[in-house]
Parts: C-alpha cells; structure tokens; sequence
C-alpha cells in the first residue's frame, strides 16, 4: 500500500472502487490542523474530472496499467476489432472507449491501455493527427477566399470536417483528431 506522499501526476489510484487517473494534487500544510493533499482525478473510464482532498499520510491502492500498440482491423457496428502486431491477438473495445471512431482508418495504430489485474481494456489512445483523403466536398468558388471560411468535407472514414475552400475531392489532409479540424494538406 501507498500513501499520499507517492502521489504524482499521471498516476492511477483506485478510488470508491473505480480507477483515477491524478491530473494535479498539491501538499497543503495549515497553520492549524492536518496536513493534506488537495487533488484533480479524472477517471479513467469515462473521463469525469472530480476534485478530491486525502488527508496526509491516509493508504492509497496504486494501479498498474500496461499500455501496447495494436493495429485497427474494422468495425461491426459498436464494436471495433484490434490486432496485437506482435503476438496477432485481438481485442475488441465498443465504440464509446475510442476517442474520435469515425477518424480511424483501417491499418491505424492505436495504444490501448490494460489494467493488469483484470486484463481488460480501460482506455484506447489514437494518432494526435491522421491522414485522410477527401471524398466528397463542394467545389470552391473562384476569387472567394479573401476571407477564412471553411467548407464541409466528407473523409474516406465517413467523417465530416470542416475545410477551407481551396480544399478539392481526392485531396489526402492532415486531420487533429482531438478537434476534428483541418489542420494541413498532404503532400505526396
């Protein structure tokens, strides 16, 4: 067993019997009283921030937490199917595990999170930025871009990103996945 003086960002505790991820945390000493750690958690499932105090010193239970890379296969429907690349085990995770589903191109590498001990699947993390090619989009019209506005895109994934108007069917550009915004076009 811990104690709150092992705490450091990043960590994963098991708190009310689900597992936290510490955002921040910072020792407090009064003048009259306790010491005591004033902390951010964010759990690790849903993604929920909660502000929490431990007093000094009370036991935490750290949990391990293995992350390995596997590689997109495809989807049916909610679920979506995973392949170690380096033992070719599958995994499968629902829809609401994955942060942005609709940017993930088959043959993608993702890092999925295990707790190691239940060995189950807790978290998946994928690409900052993706490159995907425009399948559908209206044409731009000539002598309209003075100003910065966007267009709708349809992406080879299914996904709709906003794009600017120079931006042409069969273009390959750079997606952010934690905003679905435009971010550069591809060069080849």
């Amino acid at each position: 067993m811990a104690t709150t003086a092992d705490f450091r960002n990043g960590l994963i505790i098991e708190f009310n019997g689900e597992l936290w991820t510490i955002v921040e945390f910072q020792h407090v000493k009064p003048g009259k009283g306790p010491a005591f750690v004033r902390t951010k958690l964010k759990n690790v499932k849903t993604g929920r921030v909660i502000p929490n105090t431990f007093t000094s010193g009370v036991k935490i239970n750290i949990q391990r937490i293995e992350k390995r890379n596997y590689q997109y296969l495809y989807n049916d429907g909610d679920q979506f199917h995973f392949m170690n690349t380096e033992d070719y085990e599958q995994t499968f995770l629902d829809k609401a595990m994955i942060p942005a589903p609709d940017l993930l191109k088959e043959g993608e590498m993702v890092t999925i999170a295990f707790h190691t001990e239940t060995d189950s699947p807790i978290a998946c993390e994928i690409p900052t930025y993706v490159a995907l090619e425009v399948v559908y989009t209206e044409p731009g019209e000539k002598g309209n871009t003075a100003t910065n506005t966007f267009k709708e895109a349809k992406m080879e994934t299914g996904a709709i990103v906003k794009v600017p108007l120079f931006i042409n069917i069969g273009d390959k550009i750079k997606v952010d996945t934690r905003s679905y915004e435009y971010s550069e076009r591809v060069k080849e």
